[in-house]
């Protein structure tokens, strides 16, 4: 029995609100931080030095991976996981484009109250 994901968009690619969501968490931006070295990370390497344990961390990586911000991979035994770059540069886009619109609503509300 096959389960769909509701936070997919169209063609497999998580949605906006998936993404922002995935990031909503202190312990996941935490491994998201870890993650920006571009260096792969084993779960006992992202465990180190935390109070968090391995199972935590794996499904906190479940959810960053679901949003695709977080590739897995086995090398050997070990299974190690990256950062993907490609839904942050997309997050920071759609930013651009909501500052844009409110930077020419709040100029269009200054020069209707100074006219």
């Amino acid at each position: 029995m096959s389960r769909k994901n509701p936070s997919r968009a169209r063609a497999g690619r998580p949605s906006q609100a998936a993404l922002f969501a995935s990031l909503g968490d202190e312990t996941r931006l935490a491994l998201v931080a870890r993650l920006c070295s571009g260096r792969p990370a084993s779960i006992a390497q992202l465990t180190s030095g935390s109070r968090i344990t391995r199972q935590a961390v794996t499904k906190h990586l479940r959810v960053l991976q679901d949003a695709g911000i977080v590739q897995s991979f086995r090398e050997g035994r070990e299974h190690l996981f990256r950062l993907d770059p490609r839904p942050m540069h997309e997050m920071q886009r759609y930013l651009d484009r909501v500052s844009q619109h409110w930077d020419q609503a709040l100029t269009r509300l200054k020069n209707f109250v100074e006219e």
